[in-house]
Order: C-alpha cells, then sequence, then structure tokens
C-alpha cells in the first residue's frame, strides 16, 4: 500500500462510506417505522376521549414533572401503567373515580413531600384523562417500565 493517499483515494473512501451509512440509516428508519406502526401504538381503540384526554395532558404540561414511556421529567412517577399500580385498569368506572379522587385531593398538604398542584379539572376533562390513561396502557411498551413502581 502506498504511504501518501491520492485526492482520488480520499474522495473514494468518503463517498463509499458515506454511501454506506445513508444505506444503513435508510434501512434501519424503514425498519422502525414499519415495527413501531404494526406493533406498538394501538390505532384502532383511539377515540374521541383518548385525543381530548391526551390534550389535557398537554395543555396541563404533566410531562413537566411525570414521565411518559420514560420521556419527561423524574420528578413525579411514570404515568404509563398508573392505573395498573392502583389496581383499577380493568374497571373504566372505577379508573375515573380513581382519577378523580386523585386530582381533586390534591395538593395534599402532607409536609416534605412532593406536592401535586390543583389544576380544578372538570368531570369531563378528568373522563378524558382517563380513558387517555387507558388507552396508553394498551401500548406494547416491550416490557417499560422495568418495574411495578414505573
Amino acid at each position: 500500500m502506498r504511504e501518501v493517499m491520492t485526492k482520488s483515494m480520499a474522495r473514494n473512501i468518503f463517498y463509499g462510506g458515506s454511501l454506506f451509512f445513508i444505506i444503513i440509516f435508510l434501512g434501519l428508519s424503514f425498519h422502525s417505522h414499519r415495527y413501531i406502526v404494526t406493533t406498538s401504538t394501538n390505532v384502532e381503540t383511539l377515540t374521541h376521549g383518548v385525543a381530548a384526554g391526551k390534550k389535557v395532558w398537554e395543555d396541563k404540561a404533566c410531562i413537566n414533572c411525570h414521565t411518559l414511556l420514560g420521556e419527561g421529567a423524574y420528578f413525579a412517577p411514570e404515568i404509563a401503567n398508573v392505573l395498573t399500580r392502583w389496581g383499577v385498569a380493568d374497571d373504566p368506572e372505577g379508573a375515573f373515580e380513581a382519577v378523580k379522587g386523585w386530582m381533586e385531593s390534591q395538593p395534599t398538604g402532607i409536609e416534605g413531600r412532593r406536592q401535586m398542584p390543583q389544576f380544578n379539572l372538570s368531570d369531563e376533562e378528568i373522563q378524558n384523562l382517563t380513558e387517555w390513561l387507558l388507552w396508553v396502557e394498551t401500548i406494547d411498551t416491550q416490557n417499560w417500565p422495568p418495574n411495578e413502581a414505573g
């Protein structure tokens, strides 16, 4: 091998490497898109209530304190499996009552504990938020969070 790299050799390495990594990137992007669309999101069960619940989540900036599927702030608990942890995931009416009770009791005023603000949500907003939380639990998270505590 030559000790000096010519301009044409450097150009060929650059273009060859760039082409190789572009092909790898496109292949991985295609695979990810196909996998996510076909396995993780339960599109058939999306309803107006689920969409409205997501809007409540966004409007109240819940992600500023909570995590959702590992994304967000770590100040408050993961909420992707909160209804399962509370034992009401199989009972939509019980889930609504649990979420309503929790939301209306905040802040608790217990000294030394993190406090959730009072958002003064209407029953309809709480119902929508509950529907969204129930829908989030149907997402194939590949066993995330890794423990029951979230």
